[in-house]
C-alpha cells in the first residue's frame, strides 16, 4: 500500500470535482476547492474521520468495498479507479461482465439523470449503483451479499420481494428475469459463477424450474411495469435499458408512463425529502 501517493491522489481528485457534478449546490460562501471531506464521506457512505485519515496517509488498508465507494463518490474513470486499487495494494476489479463496480461512464449518467430513477445492474441482475430517484422508488438494492445480491435469486426465494410489483405483472416479470439469465448463460458459457447460480435456483424454486424449462431467451430491453410503493401507491413506469457493448452492465432508466404516475413520483420526491 502506497499511503502517501494514495493520500495525494484522493485529495487532488476531491479538489478537482465541481459540487454540481455530484448534485451538491455550490453556495456563495464555499471556500473549499472541489468537494469538502464531509461531502465525500456522505457520497461514499463512510465517516469523515476515515476520509481525513486517508488523505493524511494515516489509515489502515482500505477494503475493496471502500475503494469502490470512493471511486463512485469521486467519479473516477476506469483508469483512475484501477490506479486507486493499485495504490491501496489491491488488484482492480476486472473490466468484463463479472465486474462488481459500476462503470465510471454509467455512474456519470446516473448523475445527469437527476431525480429520474435509474440504476446500474450487472448482466446477472446485481445492482451496482443507484441514484437518489431509484433509492426513493425501490429502496437501497445494492447493500446485499451472497446470492441475495441478485434480483432473480431474491424474486424466486423471498416472496416479499414480489410485493413491489402488482400480481398482474408478477408472471411477466418472472419470465423476463429468467429469459435474461438464460441469455447471460449463453454469453458466459463455461462461467462457473453463472452455472452455480442456476443450479442453486433450480434446487430452491419449483417456479424457477418451471420457467427455466421453457427455454425462453431475451436480453432485458424496454418494458412497462407498475411499482407498488408503500407510501404513494402504484406508479406505472416505462423502463428503458441501455447496455454496454459487451452486455456486461446495463443502465436501467425509469420514467413515469402517464400523468398519474408523474404526480405520484413527484409526491414521492417530496415525501422522501421530508423523511431524510
Amino acid at each position: 500500500m502506497q499511503r502517501d501517493q494514495l493520500a495525494d491522489f484522493l485529495r487532488r481528485r476531491r479538489e478537482a470535482i465541481h459540487p454540481a457534478d455530484v448534485g451538491i449546490a455550490d453556495g456563495p460562501r464555499r471556500r473549499t476547492a472541489g468537494l469538502r471531506r464531509e461531502e465525500v464521506a456522505m457520497l461514499a457512505g463512510m465517516s469523515v474521520d476515515y476520509i481525513v485519515r486517508l488523505e493524511q496517509g494515516r489509515s489502515s488498508q482500505p477494503s475493496t468495498q471502500l475503494l469502490g465507494a470512493l471511486a463512485r463518490a469521486l467519479r473516477l474513470s476506469d483508469d483512475e479507479r484501477a490506479y486507486l486499487f493499485h495504490l491501496a495494494g489491491h488488484q482492480p476489479p476486472p473490466a468484463d461482465g463479472t465486474a462488481r463496480l459500476a462503470r465510471a461512464g454509467l455512474v456519470r449518467m446516473l448523475d445527469l439523470l437527476g431525480d429520474t430513477p435509474a440504476l446500474v445492474i450487472s448482466d446477472l441482475g446485481e445492482v451496482l449503483a443507484q441514484n437518489r430517484g431509484s433509492l426513493l422508488l425501490t429502496g437501497d438494492l445494492s447493500a446485499r451479499t451472497g446470492d441475495r445480491r441478485y434480483m432473480i435469486y431474491r424474486w424466486f426465494t423471498e416472496p416479499d420481494t414480489r410485493a413491489v410489483h402488482t400480481s398482474e405483472d408478477a408472471e411477466h416479470h418472472a419470465r423476463q428475469l429468467v429469459a435474461d439469465l438464460r441469455a447471460a448463460v449463453g454469453r458466459r458459457s463455461g462461467d462457473r459463477e453463472v452455472a452455480a447460480l442456476v443450479e442453486r435456483l433450480q434446487a430452491q424454486s419449483a417456479d424457477f424450474r418451471r420457467l427455466w424449462a421453457d427455454h425462453e431467451v431475451a436480453v432485458r430491453r424496454a418494458d412497462r411495469k407498475t411499482f407498488v410503493h408503500p407510501r404513494v401507491g402504484p406508479i406505472l413506469m416505462d423502463c428503458e435499458t441501455l447496455v454496454t457493448p459487451d452486455l456486461g452492465q446495463q443502465l436501467l432508466v425509469l420514467t413515469p408512463a402517464d400523468a398519474d404516475a408523474r404526480e405520484r413520483l413527484e409526491l414521492l420526491r417530496v415525501v422522501g425529502v421530508e423523511k431524510f
